[in-house]
């Protein structure tokens, strides 16, 4: 547990040093970021991750300090991992050991990523209604990944512990994904709205806070006449945190059918929402021009829902990881093809 406390440890200072940066550095001064440098970001985002599974992949035995065939035997049977029978000495054992972790993180920052493109059509949707100029669009999803990261703590380590101590629980996730699913799919040409008197968020802050009738620039709380207030620029950050609150609630347990090691799970999430903010300016202007993706979500929280109850048979005909990955790519891959070779007709 020491070790795991201080590979973590590491892993949050590298990220809030990141994030130190982005802020102060790069985004000093409120300004609209154009498709230039949401592409460098994005870039920057996803060679992070990539560097850290090449680190896992070198190193990925330093997460647990495994140092002996006993402490390899532990956490691959705590964390529901397997090393093939016809490997024998300890040292290719750990080598595989390290791929599979490897492959596990980079499989489950592919799922989130993915899932996280509907998150934008959502933000789209939040910023319109809410009249929310560009230039304030970064701070607003800044802050609403800081609240997210902590939200994703709380949910990742409990569902680790249910997971760990009801393993049923793991065919309750799947039933709900594969729901989840169908629901997308079948609802995915409804028109999409937001009503911002009425929405349930707002309702609450009104209740609860005093609230200034117009935006401050970008500010969330304000002092006026001796008191202070929220702005409406912070009422649309809790709903983007309300919004993320809810999205997690599927693609957390989508990668728990990756893997059951909360380390694993954690960073692979949080990775891809880090990215999520740069992608959400490389997409907003061309999202609708994917106009399959959303049925490819859907497909893939079905499969993602029918590996987690069928998980016990699919390891016996040895169905791993890796395969998961091919089945994900391709589906992902299918929906933006299908997108970019039969456009939607505009009216």
């Amino acid at each position: 547990m020491h070790s795991e406390f201080i590979f973590f440890a590491c892993f949050l200072l590298f990220i809030g040093c990141m994030l130190a940066i982005d802020l102060g550095v790069f985004n000093k001064k409120q300004h609209s970021v154009g498709f230039k440098e949401a592409a460098i970001m994005s870039a920057i985002w996803v060679s992070f991750a990539l560097a850290f599974y090449v680190l896992l992949l070198l190193k990925g035995d330093m997460l647990h300090q495994i140092q002996s065939a006993d402490q390899l035997q532990e956490v691959t049977k705590l964390y529901g991992q397997t090393i093939p029978s016809y490997v024998q000495d300890f040292g290719t054992s750990m080598q595989y050991y390290r791929q599979n972790l490897a492959l596990e993180f980079i499989t489950g920052y592919v799922v989130e990523y993915a899932l996280s493109v509907d998150n934008i059509f959502v933000m789209v949707l939040i910023f319109s209604a809410f009249s929310v100029e560009e230039k304030y669009y970064h701070r607003v999803l800044f802050w609403g990944i800081i609240g997210a990261l902590c939200l994703r703590f709380l949910f990742i380590f409990t569902g680790a512990v249910l997971l760990a101590k009801f393993s049923w629980v793991m065919y309750v996730f799947g039933a709900f994904l594969i729901y989840t699913g169908a629901a997308m799919f079948f609802g995915r040409n409804e028109d999409e709205s937001l009503d911002p008197e009425n929405h349930k968020v707002v309702k609450f802050a009104a209740k609860y806070f005093p609230v200034a009738t117009e935006y401050e620039g970008g500010k969330f709380i304000i002092k006026q006449a001796g008191k202070w207030f929220i702005t409406p620029l912070f009422i649309v950050l809790l709903v983007v945190e309300f919004t993320d609150l809810l999205f997690a609630v599927d693609s957390i347990p989508a990668i728990f059918s990756v893997t059951k090691d909360p380390y694993i799970v954690f960073f692979s999430n949080i990775f891809a929402i880090l990215g999520l903010r740069s992608m959400f300016f490389l997409l907003v202007n061309i999202i609708h021009k994917f106009q399959y993706l959303k049925i490819g979500l859907s497909i893939l929280l079905v499969f993602i829902g029918f590996k987690m109850l069928a998980h016990h048979y699919l390891v016996q005909v040895g169905f791993n990881t890796l395969h998961s990955l091919v089945v994900i790519l391709l589906i992902l891959s299918a929906s933006i093809i299908a997108s970019l070779l039969f456009p939607k007709k505009e009216n």
